[in-house]
């Protein structure tokens, strides 16, 4: 048999010039120290651009984690107070009074802005919101709470010892808590606080005017109405029938 050979092309090796646009073959043994040494430059200043950014500064900076022991200060606590006489942005409070309900050191008895039918009408949101659970809706104390056997009912607020404490007084109550009611300051901003001081007045007046307390010339707009069952803050009022003697005549709706 006759021997076949084996017969290759020689391998082809292709050689990049640096700075030029010309690519060309080279055959086996001819020289490419030139172009390793181009390929080799480059990879070197890229790994170099690459490896001078990685820097962790960012990462492990001087600083401390919140709450955590500082050999830094005497009392070993990294949280600092703040600095004296500081006050955070829009919270100066210069108006003591609106803020506390105090002068010097105790309650004071006028209200610091005019009441109107809306700060009564906010006034009464609020409370229905907050206080009504435990102080029913017209401030008796029977709220839904202690109707359900809550050990200390909350006092009512027709008392004659509230009825004469000022309205100071209800808005330091609000604000620090009493007892065992808790303080809603997180709860109520200070303008609510007092929008619910004025209709707490107002529940007041409504539970204990007379004749007396209307204004000479102004006419009653219709008579008391008569319940059936009075409700107690967790249920509402429901009326009686009325009878055709109490109904409206003419010359009541005059």
């Amino acid at each position: 048999m006759q021997r076949l050979r084996r017969y290759s092309k020689p391998a082809r090796i292709v050689t990049v010039h640096m700075g030029t646009n010309y690519v060309g073959t080279a055959a086996p043994g001819c020289p490419v120290e030139r172009s390793s040494t181009a390929v080799f430059c480059a990879i070197l200043l890229a790994l170099i651009a690459l490896t001078s950014a990685c820097r962790i500064d960012m990462h492990v900076q001087p600083r401390e984690n919140p709450l955590s022991r500082s050999e830094f200060y005497p009392d070993h606590r990294s949280e600092r107070p703040p600095v004296e006489g500081t006050v955070a942005r829009g919270d100066l409070r210069a108006d003591t009074y609106f803020y506390t309900g105090k002068i010097g050191n105790n309650p004071g008895d006028v209200m610091p802005f005019p009441i109107t039918k809306e700060v009564l009408e906010r006034g009464r949101e609020r409370f229905n919101i907050f206080c009504a659970p435990c102080h029913s809706r017209v401030g008796d104390g029977n709220g839904f709470i202690p109707s359900r056997g809550f050990a200390r009912k909350p006092p009512s607020f027709h008392d004659v010892r509230l009825q004469k404490a000022p309205v100071g007084y209800f808005y330091d109550v609000i604000t620090e808590g009493f007892g065992i009611m808790p303080d809603y300051a997180s709860q109520i901003p200070p303008q609510d606080r007092w929008n619910i001081v004025a209709y707490v007045r107002a529940l007041q007046l409504s539970q204990n005017a007379t004749m007396a307390d209307v204004p000479v010339g102004q006419a009653i707009p219709s008579k008391p109405p008569k319940f059936r069952e009075p409700g107690s803050g967790a249920t509402l009022p429901v009326l009686a029938p009325q009878t055709k003697s109490e109904e409206p005549t003419k010359e009541d709706q005059k």
